[in-house]
């Protein structure tokens, strides 16, 4: 068995240091806007925004994007200024 070489430190994605950006339904906000809005913040194609508006929807929320804690916050803040209620965890 031959030993591929060793990845450089850092190269892999460091998971202790990613956040999930976390949408909270509300009885405020139209699908079309959710939709609109996660497309245009999260860069969602339509399918995928539509999906995360469904679950969000019917499940209370959903997992909207994965990333670094600052790009996740700086997503909620335009979310939330856009009246989509956001959490980063």
């Amino acid at each position: 068995m031959t030993k591929g070489k060793p990845s450089p430190r850092g190269s892999r994605r460091n998971e202790e240091h990613e956040k999930s950006l976390f949408l909270v339904n509300d009885d405020l906000n139209t699908f079309e806007h959710v939709i609109n809005s996660l497309v245009d913040v999260c860069g969602h194609d339509e399918l995928q925004a539509e999906q995360c508006a469904f679950l969000t929807h019917h499940k209370g929320g959903c997992v909207i994007k994965m990333g670094d804690a600052v790009t996740m916050e700086r997503m909620s803040l335009r979310l939330r200024e856009l009246n989509l209620d956001t959490i980063v965890l």
